[in-house]
């Protein structure tokens, strides 16, 4: 029997109405990871790798008498460095039943999950090879970081010397933990400087008379900003133009993207990971990111202990600084 409405039927009334929920889910955190996209990648086959850097002889005068007997002999050896494979793992569980509805935004909940636990690895990856980490053989494994490896490094005003031996076990200046948080806090006894055009440039000199060359400054978005104040108003620096013949568009550009130093250019490359109180310039041709053969963010199943499917995501990784002296780093920077 048909309903008589007195007024106008109106969707709070109606039945059957079917929900619209959208097959895009909106993810708000970022999963770029300029450092680990930028080196090499490659596979190593131990927990424990070693390679070999060749440095020549320091250039200097060299001028012998003819027909002169050779008496000495100058043998130039090479430099054996080590690192180590950490492990970087997430884990996830998925019912049985939400693995077989109808789910929006995804087909299968556990495939979405391996996804997601993926790219959190990889952020992961990206913060640990940036902040202070020495390596060791202790469990859990851990592989030595940036700041472990260059030896280049502009610690506001002047060098850093002494402790710093640059082959992956131990930090520059004196490495102590001050805030008793288990981290080396290796420049606590530095005076905070604000990021310069200058310290860019004995960095990148530094590098350069090593042999090396950076083509990226790693930053974080607060030394971003500095980088570009430091650079569109430096005494000595050239702002290129472009002159049109016809009128265009107007384009306003509020931050400098590349350098052109007296050594090279780098560029500009902000890091959401990166600390905020320093910068390193890194020539990628010379740092490889390095992972056991099938542990490359890898999907692996677990035995199913109930009604879920359960898995977890792992990369065994590190990195082989082929070339140390090639980069540079500029420490105790004001973040204000």
């Amino acid at each position: 029997m048909a309903t008589t409405v007195s007024t106008e039927y109106k969707t709070s009334a109606a039945v059957g109405a079917r929900e619209d929920l959208s097959d895009i889910i909106a993810r708000i955190d970022p999963s770029e990871v300029p450092l680990h996209s930028a080196v090499k990648k490659g596979t190593r086959n131990a927990i424990s790798f070693d390679w070999q850097v060749q440095e020549l002889a320091t250039a200097g005068a060299n001028a012998q008498s003819e027909g002169g007997e050779i008496t000495s002999y100058e043998q130039t050896t090479t430099d054996r460095f080590q690192n180590h494979m950490q492990i970087s793992r997430k884990a996830f569980a998925v019912s049985g039943t939400l693995d077989a509805i109808s789910t929006a935004g995804r087909a299968r909940e556990s495939a979405y999950q391996s996804v997601l636990k993926g790219l959190e690895i990889r952020r992961d990856v990206e913060f640990t090879m940036l902040h202070d980490q020495v390596k060791s053989l202790s469990d859990p494994r851990k592989a030595g970081t940036l700041s472990s490896w260059i030896t280049n490094v502009v610690n506001a005003a002047d060098f850093i010397s002494g402790t710093h031996n640059g082959d992956g076990s131990t930090l520059p200046g004196a490495a102590t933990d001050s805030n008793s948080d288990g981290i080396a806090d290796a420049f606590a006894a530095a005076t905070a400087e604000a990021l310069s055009v200058d310290k860019i440039d004995t960095a990148m000199q530094a590098a350069f008379e090593d042999g090396g060359k950076p083509t990226m400054i790693l930053l974080s978005p607060t030394q971003k900003k500095k980088f570009s104040d430091a650079t569109e108003g430096a005494t000595g620096t050239v702002n290129n133009q472009i002159n049109y013949s016809a009128p265009q568009e107007v384009t306003s550009v509020g931050a400098v993207s590349v350098y052109l130093s007296d050594f090279g250019g780098v560029e500009a490359v902000v890091d959401r990971f990166a600390p905020n109180d320093r910068a390193y310039l890194i020539d990628p041709e010379h740092v490889e990111f390095v992972t056991l053969p099938g542990r490359n963010f890898a999907t692996q199943d677990l035995a199913n202990d109930g009604d879920r499917d359960r898995g977890f995501v792992v990369c065994e990784w590190s990195m082989e600084f082929k070339a140390p002296k090639a980069h540079a780093a500029l420490y105790s920077l004001t973040t204000s």
